[in-house]
Protein backbone atom coordinates (compact mmCIF):
# COMPACT_ATOMS: atom_id res chain seq x y z
CA UNK A 1 0.00 0.00 0.00
CA UNK A 2 1.32 3.43 -0.95
CA UNK A 3 2.15 5.83 1.86
CA UNK A 4 0.24 9.09 1.43
CA UNK A 5 3.31 10.96 2.73
CA UNK A 6 5.64 9.60 0.01
CA UNK A 7 6.52 12.15 -2.67
CA UNK A 8 8.60 11.90 -5.83
CA UNK A 9 10.42 14.82 -7.44
CA UNK A 10 11.48 14.22 -11.05
CA UNK A 11 14.20 16.60 -12.26
CA UNK A 12 13.65 17.31 -15.96
CA UNK A 13 15.39 20.58 -16.78
CA UNK A 14 18.57 19.36 -18.47
CA UNK A 15 19.60 19.88 -22.08
CA UNK A 16 21.41 16.56 -22.73
CA UNK A 17 24.03 17.99 -25.10
CA UNK A 18 26.06 14.75 -25.17
CA UNK A 19 23.14 13.17 -27.08
CA UNK A 20 23.35 15.71 -29.89
CA UNK A 21 22.11 15.76 -32.64
CA UNK A 22 18.94 14.02 -31.41
CA UNK A 23 18.79 15.90 -28.13
CA UNK A 24 18.31 19.62 -28.82
CA UNK A 25 17.85 22.57 -26.50
CA UNK A 26 14.22 22.91 -27.60
CA UNK A 27 13.50 19.18 -27.19
CA UNK A 28 16.11 17.48 -24.98
CA UNK A 29 16.71 13.79 -24.38
CA UNK A 30 14.31 13.26 -21.48
CA UNK A 31 11.43 13.81 -23.93
CA UNK A 32 12.72 11.32 -26.52
CA UNK A 33 12.23 7.57 -26.94
CA UNK A 34 15.85 6.51 -27.34
CA UNK A 35 15.20 2.83 -26.82
CA UNK A 36 12.35 2.46 -29.30
CA UNK A 37 9.94 1.31 -26.56
CA UNK A 38 7.07 3.66 -27.33
CA UNK A 39 7.64 5.64 -24.10
CA UNK A 40 10.01 8.56 -23.66
CA UNK A 41 12.56 8.60 -20.84
CA UNK A 42 10.47 10.94 -18.67
CA UNK A 43 7.38 8.79 -19.26
CA UNK A 44 9.32 5.69 -18.20
CA UNK A 45 10.49 7.53 -15.07
CA UNK A 46 6.93 8.58 -14.21
CA UNK A 47 5.69 5.01 -14.74
CA UNK A 48 8.47 3.73 -12.46
CA UNK A 49 7.23 5.76 -9.49
CA UNK A 50 3.50 5.11 -9.83
CA UNK A 51 3.75 1.89 -7.75
CA UNK A 52 5.74 3.75 -5.08
CA UNK A 53 3.80 6.93 -4.39
CA UNK A 54 0.34 8.37 -5.12
CA UNK A 55 0.12 10.05 -8.56
CA UNK A 56 -0.91 13.34 -6.95
CA UNK A 57 2.43 13.29 -5.06
CA UNK A 58 4.62 13.24 -8.19
CA UNK A 59 6.21 16.58 -9.09
CA UNK A 60 8.24 17.42 -12.18
CA UNK A 61 10.72 20.31 -11.93
CA UNK A 62 11.66 21.61 -15.36
CA UNK A 63 12.72 24.73 -17.20
CA UNK A 64 9.73 26.92 -18.05
CA UNK A 65 10.22 26.37 -21.78
CA UNK A 66 9.70 22.61 -21.33
CA UNK A 67 6.51 22.82 -19.25
CA UNK A 68 4.22 22.38 -22.30
CA UNK A 69 6.16 19.26 -23.33
CA UNK A 70 5.87 17.82 -19.82
CA UNK A 71 2.12 18.48 -19.86
CA UNK A 72 1.81 16.82 -23.26
CA UNK A 73 3.80 13.72 -22.31
CA UNK A 74 2.42 13.40 -18.76
CA UNK A 75 -1.21 14.55 -19.14
CA UNK A 76 -2.21 13.09 -15.74
CA UNK A 77 -0.21 15.82 -13.97
CA UNK A 78 -2.12 18.84 -12.75
CA UNK A 79 -0.61 22.24 -13.47
CA UNK A 80 0.60 22.70 -9.88
CA UNK A 81 2.60 19.45 -10.16
CA UNK A 82 4.78 20.94 -12.92
CA UNK A 83 7.26 23.30 -11.28
CA UNK A 84 8.62 25.79 -13.81
CA UNK A 85 12.14 27.09 -13.25
CA UNK A 86 12.61 30.54 -14.82
CA UNK A 87 16.38 30.01 -15.17
CA UNK A 88 18.81 27.09 -15.03
CA UNK A 89 20.47 27.15 -11.62
CA UNK A 90 21.57 23.49 -11.26
CA UNK A 91 19.97 20.95 -8.92
CA UNK A 92 20.13 22.53 -5.45
CA UNK A 93 17.58 25.29 -6.24
CA UNK A 94 15.50 22.65 -8.04
CA UNK A 95 15.34 20.57 -4.83
CA UNK A 96 14.71 23.63 -2.66
CA UNK A 97 11.80 24.66 -4.91
CA UNK A 98 10.23 21.21 -4.66
CA UNK A 99 10.73 21.24 -0.88
CA UNK A 100 8.81 24.50 -0.60
CA UNK A 101 5.89 23.19 -2.66
CA UNK A 102 5.72 19.96 -0.67
CA UNK A 103 6.04 21.76 2.68
CA UNK A 104 2.91 23.79 1.89
CA UNK A 105 0.96 20.55 1.46
CA UNK A 106 2.59 17.85 3.59
CA UNK A 107 5.07 18.75 6.38
CA UNK A 108 5.50 15.03 7.19
CA UNK A 109 6.66 14.14 3.67
CA UNK A 110 9.36 11.67 2.73
CA UNK A 111 10.81 12.57 -0.64
CA UNK A 112 12.46 10.67 -3.49
CA UNK A 113 14.43 12.87 -5.90
CA UNK A 114 15.34 11.34 -9.26
CA UNK A 115 16.55 12.44 -12.70
CA UNK A 116 14.08 12.11 -15.58
CA UNK A 117 16.43 10.46 -18.07
CA UNK A 118 17.89 7.36 -16.41
CA UNK A 119 17.34 3.73 -17.29
CA UNK A 120 16.28 1.05 -14.80
CA UNK A 121 16.07 -2.53 -16.09
CA UNK A 122 15.14 -4.32 -12.85
CA UNK A 123 12.01 -2.51 -11.68
CA UNK A 124 11.22 -4.85 -8.78
CA UNK A 125 14.77 -4.60 -7.41
CA UNK A 126 14.55 -0.82 -7.78
CA UNK A 127 11.37 -0.63 -5.72
CA UNK A 128 12.89 -2.83 -3.02
CA UNK A 129 15.98 -0.59 -2.89
CA UNK A 130 13.90 2.57 -2.64
CA UNK A 131 11.85 0.99 0.15
CA UNK A 132 15.05 0.21 2.08
CA UNK A 133 16.26 3.78 1.57
CA UNK A 134 12.94 5.26 2.73
CA UNK A 135 12.99 3.13 5.86
CA UNK A 136 16.51 4.32 6.72
CA UNK A 137 15.74 7.96 5.95
CA UNK A 138 12.68 7.83 8.20
CA UNK A 139 14.35 5.84 10.97
CA UNK A 140 17.60 7.79 11.20
CA UNK A 141 16.87 11.21 9.68
CA UNK A 142 19.79 10.66 7.31
CA UNK A 143 20.19 11.84 3.74
CA UNK A 144 20.23 8.67 1.64
CA UNK A 145 21.65 8.23 -1.87
CA UNK A 146 21.51 5.15 -4.07
CA UNK A 147 24.92 3.76 -5.03
CA UNK A 148 25.36 1.35 -7.93
CA UNK A 149 27.82 -1.55 -7.79
CA UNK A 150 30.35 -0.64 -10.52
CA UNK A 151 30.80 -3.09 -13.39
CA UNK A 152 33.70 -1.24 -15.02
CA UNK A 153 36.10 1.62 -14.19
CA UNK A 154 33.88 4.21 -15.86
CA UNK A 155 35.30 7.76 -15.87
CA UNK A 156 31.96 9.37 -16.71
CA UNK A 157 30.33 8.69 -13.33
CA UNK A 158 30.74 10.13 -9.88
CA UNK A 159 31.86 7.71 -7.16
CA UNK A 160 30.81 7.30 -3.52
CA UNK A 161 33.20 5.81 -0.97
CA UNK A 162 31.52 4.05 1.96
CA UNK A 163 32.67 2.65 5.27
CA UNK A 164 32.25 -0.89 6.58
CA UNK A 165 30.82 -0.08 9.99
CA UNK A 166 28.94 -2.80 11.82
CA UNK A 167 25.42 -2.50 13.13
CA UNK A 168 23.48 -1.17 10.13
CA UNK A 169 19.80 -2.03 10.04
CA UNK A 170 20.24 -3.46 6.53
CA UNK A 171 23.40 -5.09 5.10
CA UNK A 172 23.29 -2.93 1.97
CA UNK A 173 23.10 0.34 3.90
CA UNK A 174 26.52 1.98 4.34
CA UNK A 175 27.74 5.26 5.78
CA UNK A 176 29.20 7.58 3.15
CA UNK A 177 32.82 8.65 3.58
CA UNK A 178 33.64 10.67 0.43
CA UNK A 179 32.30 11.74 -2.96
CA UNK A 180 34.55 11.89 -6.05
CA UNK A 181 33.37 13.38 -9.34
CA UNK A 182 34.45 11.67 -12.59
CA UNK A 183 37.95 10.35 -11.77
CA UNK A 184 40.57 9.44 -14.35
CA UNK A 185 40.80 5.82 -15.52
CA UNK A 186 43.57 4.75 -13.13
CA UNK A 187 41.70 6.20 -10.15
CA UNK A 188 38.40 4.66 -11.26
CA UNK A 189 40.12 1.27 -11.58
CA UNK A 190 41.57 1.63 -8.09
CA UNK A 191 38.16 2.58 -6.72
CA UNK A 192 36.53 -0.44 -8.33
CA UNK A 193 39.18 -2.90 -7.14
CA UNK A 194 39.00 -1.64 -3.55
CA UNK A 195 35.40 -2.73 -3.08
CA UNK A 196 34.71 0.46 -1.12
CA UNK A 197 33.13 2.51 -3.91
CA UNK A 198 29.85 2.65 -5.80
CA UNK A 199 28.65 4.83 -8.67
CA UNK A 200 26.58 7.83 -7.66
CA UNK A 201 23.16 7.31 -9.28
CA UNK A 202 21.97 10.81 -8.40
CA UNK A 203 18.83 9.41 -6.77
CA UNK A 204 18.17 10.72 -3.26
CA UNK A 205 15.74 9.85 -0.46
CA UNK A 206 15.15 11.97 2.64
CA UNK A 207 12.46 13.35 4.87
CA UNK A 208 11.36 16.91 4.24
CA UNK A 209 12.52 17.86 7.73
CA UNK A 210 16.01 16.41 7.19
CA UNK A 211 16.68 18.00 3.81
CA UNK A 212 15.38 21.41 4.89
CA UNK A 213 17.64 21.27 7.96
CA UNK A 214 20.57 20.38 5.67
CA UNK A 215 19.83 23.37 3.43
CA UNK A 216 19.74 25.68 6.44
CA UNK A 217 23.15 24.40 7.53
CA UNK A 218 24.97 24.14 4.22
CA UNK A 219 23.13 26.54 1.85
CA UNK A 220 21.69 29.06 4.30
CA UNK A 221 21.12 31.85 1.79
CA UNK A 222 19.12 29.61 -0.55
CA UNK A 223 17.17 28.16 2.36
CA UNK A 224 16.36 31.65 3.67
CA UNK A 225 15.11 32.80 0.27
CA UNK A 226 12.61 29.96 -0.03
CA UNK A 227 11.62 30.18 3.63
CA UNK A 228 10.88 33.91 3.31
CA UNK A 229 8.60 33.18 0.36
CA UNK A 230 6.98 30.16 2.02
CA UNK A 231 3.52 31.70 2.31
CA UNK A 232 3.44 32.30 -1.46
CA UNK A 233 3.65 28.63 -2.40
CA UNK A 234 0.32 27.12 -3.32
CA UNK A 235 -1.04 30.57 -4.17
CA UNK A 236 -1.25 32.65 -7.40
CA UNK A 237 1.87 34.49 -6.22
CA UNK A 238 4.10 31.39 -6.37
CA UNK A 239 5.43 32.00 -9.89
CA UNK A 240 6.52 35.57 -9.09
CA UNK A 241 8.19 34.45 -5.85
CA UNK A 242 10.13 31.73 -7.69
CA UNK A 243 11.16 34.19 -10.41
CA UNK A 244 12.58 36.56 -7.81
CA UNK A 245 14.46 33.79 -5.96
CA UNK A 246 16.01 32.37 -9.14
CA UNK A 247 17.13 35.81 -10.27
CA UNK A 248 19.51 36.00 -7.31
CA UNK A 249 20.24 32.44 -6.13
CA UNK A 250 23.56 30.70 -6.68
CA UNK A 251 24.13 28.06 -9.35
CA UNK A 252 25.03 24.96 -7.32
CA UNK A 253 24.36 21.23 -7.45
CA UNK A 254 22.71 19.34 -4.60
CA UNK A 255 25.79 17.06 -4.56
CA UNK A 256 28.29 19.86 -4.04
CA UNK A 257 26.06 22.18 -2.04
CA UNK A 258 24.68 19.65 0.45
CA UNK A 259 25.65 16.00 0.07
CA UNK A 260 29.44 16.45 0.05
CA UNK A 261 29.27 18.65 3.16
CA UNK A 262 26.71 16.77 5.26
CA UNK A 263 27.84 14.22 7.85
CA UNK A 264 24.59 12.24 8.05
CA UNK A 265 24.73 10.65 4.59
CA UNK A 266 24.05 6.98 3.87
CA UNK A 267 24.15 5.00 0.64
CA UNK A 268 22.25 1.87 -0.29
CA UNK A 269 24.55 -0.41 -2.30
CA UNK A 270 22.34 -1.33 -5.23
CA UNK A 271 22.04 -3.40 -8.39
CA UNK A 272 18.87 -2.71 -10.35
CA UNK A 273 20.13 -2.50 -13.92
CA UNK A 274 20.88 1.23 -13.81
CA UNK A 275 22.37 3.52 -16.43
CA UNK A 276 22.32 7.30 -16.55
CA UNK A 277 22.15 7.10 -20.37
CA UNK A 278 24.59 9.97 -20.42
CA UNK A 279 26.23 9.21 -23.76
CA UNK A 280 25.65 7.32 -26.99
CA UNK A 281 28.13 4.72 -25.74
CA UNK A 282 26.08 4.08 -22.60
CA UNK A 283 22.94 3.75 -24.73
CA UNK A 284 24.74 1.24 -26.98
CA UNK A 285 25.28 -1.12 -24.06
CA UNK A 286 21.50 -1.43 -23.59
CA UNK A 287 20.43 -1.93 -27.22
CA UNK A 288 19.93 -5.23 -29.01
CA UNK A 289 22.88 -6.11 -31.22
CA UNK A 290 23.51 -8.26 -34.28
CA UNK A 291 26.14 -10.99 -34.41
CA UNK A 292 28.86 -8.41 -35.12
CA UNK A 293 27.97 -6.20 -32.16
CA UNK A 294 26.11 -3.53 -34.13
CA UNK A 295 23.07 -1.81 -32.62
CA UNK A 296 20.72 0.02 -34.97
CA UNK A 297 17.49 1.92 -34.39
CA UNK A 298 15.78 3.02 -37.59
CA UNK A 299 13.47 1.53 -40.19
CA UNK A 300 15.91 1.67 -43.11
CA UNK A 301 19.44 1.02 -41.83
CA UNK A 302 21.68 -1.34 -43.82
CA UNK A 303 25.10 -2.32 -42.44
CA UNK A 304 27.89 -4.03 -44.37
CA UNK A 305 31.21 -5.12 -42.84
CA UNK A 306 30.52 -3.05 -39.73
CA UNK A 307 31.42 -4.01 -36.17
CA UNK A 308 30.45 -2.70 -32.71
CA UNK A 309 28.78 0.37 -34.19
CA UNK A 310 25.66 2.16 -32.93
CA UNK A 311 23.33 3.75 -35.46
CA UNK A 312 20.27 5.85 -34.63
CA UNK A 313 18.12 7.20 -37.46
CA UNK A 314 15.39 9.59 -36.36
CA UNK A 315 13.65 9.61 -39.74
CA UNK A 316 12.90 7.02 -42.44
CA UNK A 317 15.94 7.95 -44.53
CA UNK A 318 17.78 4.99 -46.03
CA UNK A 319 21.23 4.68 -44.44
CA UNK A 320 23.79 2.33 -45.98
CA UNK A 321 27.03 2.06 -43.99
CA UNK A 322 30.09 -0.01 -44.84
CA UNK A 323 33.37 -0.73 -43.08
CA UNK A 324 32.77 1.07 -39.78
CA UNK A 325 34.14 -0.27 -36.52
CA UNK A 326 33.37 1.22 -33.08
CA UNK A 327 31.53 4.24 -34.44
CA UNK A 328 28.49 6.33 -33.50
CA UNK A 329 26.27 7.36 -36.42
CA UNK A 330 23.20 9.52 -35.76
CA UNK A 331 20.91 10.92 -38.42
CA UNK A 332 18.23 13.58 -37.88
CA UNK A 333 16.26 15.72 -40.32
CA UNK A 334 18.94 18.45 -40.35
CA UNK A 335 22.16 16.89 -39.03
CA UNK A 336 24.43 13.87 -39.31
CA UNK A 337 26.95 12.84 -36.67
CA UNK A 338 29.73 10.32 -37.36
CA UNK A 339 32.07 9.92 -34.39
CA UNK A 340 34.33 7.25 -32.92
CA UNK A 341 32.84 5.77 -29.77
CA UNK A 342 36.16 6.34 -28.03
CA UNK A 343 35.84 10.06 -28.77
CA UNK A 344 32.23 10.53 -27.70
CA UNK A 345 33.21 12.94 -24.90
CA UNK A 346 34.08 15.37 -27.72
CA UNK A 347 30.42 15.68 -28.73
CA UNK A 348 29.88 18.34 -26.08
CA UNK A 349 32.75 20.31 -27.64
CA UNK A 350 31.18 19.88 -31.08
CA UNK A 351 28.00 21.43 -29.70
CA UNK A 352 29.95 24.33 -28.18
CA UNK A 353 31.71 24.95 -31.49
CA UNK A 354 28.44 24.89 -33.43
CA UNK A 355 26.90 27.33 -30.96
CA UNK A 356 29.80 29.73 -31.41
CA UNK A 357 29.64 29.47 -35.21
CA UNK A 358 25.92 29.18 -35.94
CA UNK A 359 24.09 30.26 -32.81
CA UNK A 360 21.12 28.09 -31.89
CA UNK A 361 20.34 26.91 -35.43
CA UNK A 362 21.56 23.34 -34.93
CA UNK A 363 21.42 23.25 -31.13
Amino acid sequence: MKNEHTWCVIMAGGVGSRFWPMSRSAYPKQFLDFLGLGRTLIQQTYDRFLPICPPQNILVVTNAQYAPIVKEQLPALEDWQILEEPQRRNTAPCVAYANAVIAARDPEAIIIVAPSDHLVLKEEAFRATVNTAMNEATRTGSLVTLGILPSRPDTGYGYIQFTHEEGAAHPHVKRVKTFTEKPDHATALRFMESGDFVWNAGIFIWTLKSIRAAFKQHLPSLAASFEAAGAQFGTPNEKRAVHDIYADCENVSIDYGVMEKATNVLTVVSDFGWSDLGTWGSLYTHLSKDDRGNAAIGSAVKLYDCDNTVVHAQDDRLMVLQGLEDFIVVSTKDALLVCRKSDEQKIKQFVNDLTAESGARYI
